[in-house]
């Protein structure tokens, strides 16, 4: 029994630091990537994820300014249409396209701790801090 209560204690305390994924919780938010997963990310520039109205995206890859659409459809998010600017950037160029194809593979996100996860099923893709 006290097993029982035990790992129902800890399941509680999980849980909380998840955040349901909605509209209303990305809406006018701004995060600032941290971690794109198996890429060292570059030192002298910054990738940047902002969500509007009608969750319309928008941000920095690093050189190039991109833009698109995100979709949230029970606690599941995608990007779509992500258009950008075509500057060549060769000190960034590989973490760029990088950065942009983990966008477009998402297809699921978790908040944990203030930090946004975007995620291909199970695997983390990208780690953003919110900024502002």
């Amino acid at each position: 029994m006290k097993n029982l209560i035990l790992l129902s204690l800890i399941l509680c305390l999980f849980s909380s630091c998840l955040e349901k994924i909605d509209s209303k919780t990305l809406t006018n938010t701004k995060w600032e990537l941290t971690e794109l997963t198996g890429k060292t990310l570059p030192a002298n520039a910054k990738a940047t994820l902002n969500f509007a109205d009608s969750l319309k995206i928008s941000g920095k890859s690093f050189c190039n300014n991109y833009g698109g659409q995100a979709e949230i459809i029970d606690n599941k998010i995608t990007l779509k249409n992500i258009f950008g600017t075509k500057m060549f950037c060769q000190e960034t160029g590989s973490a760029e396209n990088s950065y942009l194809s983990a966008l477009s593979e998402t297809n699921s996100a978790k908040l944990v701790d203030n930090k946004l996860h975007l995620l291909k099923g199970e695997k983390t893709l990208l780690i953003f801090t919110k900024i502002n």
